[in-house]
């Protein structure tokens, strides 16, 4: 039997490139190289396709760019064919995106991976869109009955309450963020009006489309759960994260300073078990299929709501999403051979 040609796509425009370089580096260290026949695809910070066919090391340290390594590509009808005096042709089964934030998890991706009739590994375009924009995931959440923390929406170019305005319908202290990014890029901690008016700043900066999320700090602590599948789900254990600051900010997720994470969480089993449920109902209801992590609260009275969803969240051997699937039994090689399957079980490129 042959082995299935795998295209792992990484970088990308987001502010979340470095850690796309990461996961990558830490992706390809772990995969069952004998299943596969890959093709690393690169994706420069100014949107520029490459067939990458350097090293790991490399990649991971953001040498990959460089011509003996790297050839201008771009998409056909299942595949990518080079930009050069011999073209080359490489014909895709399923793409990996290790792609975070804009234009990797928001959607973008998806749809030319659909229009190019490839499977992929994760949500769709519908479930990706809507997962990445907070808002839009509020207003679906509020509507399946999901609890979540109260907020509201500015938008650059509107006419926004003013600070006392918002006072009065949300007390502070506020998290202010961008609707669409992550890794806590743009996130603040928000107690008086001065931080208040640089955090709108920042988040917008952030953002890039217009929107930004003022939201009530919930008083409890930070939880995760991973869930992955089409039709059955499934989840990894429940994490818990420890921090010392306002809230679990790029340096306590990816150098951990003032931040520990513990696998499985330290709470109830009632309070477990209500996380685990609460991630399902949460992945149903935004039409998720192959993987997310769902990042929720646990409130001072042991009541679970919901923070947000990551439909790509990071995949170094030690992030949170394999970490809560190895808890469970799924080691991380095993663990990238399933979300494979899963994303060739759904159909592409059809009506």
């Amino acid at each position: 039997m042959e082995n299935l040609r795998l295209a792992v796509i990484f970088g990308g425009q987001s502010s979340e490139y470095s850690v796309s370089l990461h996961s990558t580096a830490s992706f390809l260290r772990a995969i069952h190289k004998d299943k596969y026949e890959m093709t690393m695809i690169g994706i420069d910070q100014g949107g520029n396709f490459y067939l990458y066919e350097g090293s790991i090391d490399d990649l991971e340290h953001d040498h990959w760019k460089n011509e003996k390594d790297c050839t201008p590509c771009a998409w056909i009808h299942g595949g990518i064919i080079t930009v050069e005096n011999n073209p080359r042709t490489f014909q895709f089964d399923c793409a990996f995106p290790v792609l975070h934030g804009k234009n990797g998890e928001d959607g973008c991706i998806q749809g030319l991976l659909e229009l190019m009739n490839i499977h992929y590994v994760g949500c769709d375009v519908m479930s990706s869109s809507i997962s990445m924009d907070k808002e839009i995931m509020h207003i679906l959440c509020d509507e399946a009955n999901i609890p979540c923390a109260d907020y509201l929406c500015l938008r650059e170019n509107d006419e926004n309450p003013s600070f006392e305005e918002i006072q009065k319908s949300i007390p502070l202290p506020w998290i202010i963020k961008p609707c669409n990014a992550g890794s806590s890029y743009g996130v603040h901690f928000v107690e008086n009006e001065e931080e208040f008016n640089e955090a709108v700043k920042d988040a917008f900066f952030y953002d890039g489309r217009g929107k930004i999320l003022v939201e009530k700090v919930i008083k409890g602590f930070e939880i995760g759960c991973a869930v992955m599948g089409n039709g059955t789900i499934k989840t990894g254990s429940c994490d818990e994260i420890e921090i010392t600051g306002g809230f679990f900010d790029f340096e306590g997720k990816y150098e951990m300073k003032n931040a520990a994470i513990y696998c499985p969480a330290r709470i109830e089993q009632a309070t477990f078990d209500e996380a685990q449920d609460l991630a399902k109902r949460v992945y149903k209801a935004m039409n998720c299929t192959g993987l997310a992590r769902v990042d929720m609260f646990v409130q001072e009275d042991k009541s679970v709501v919901l923070n947000e969803l990551n439909t790509i969240p990071g995949l170094t051997a030690t992030s949170r999403y394999p970490s809560m699937m190895k808890a469970v039994g799924l080691e991380f090689p095993d663990l990238i051979d399933q979300l494979i399957e899963l994303a060739m079980e759904r159909k592409v490129g059809v009506c």
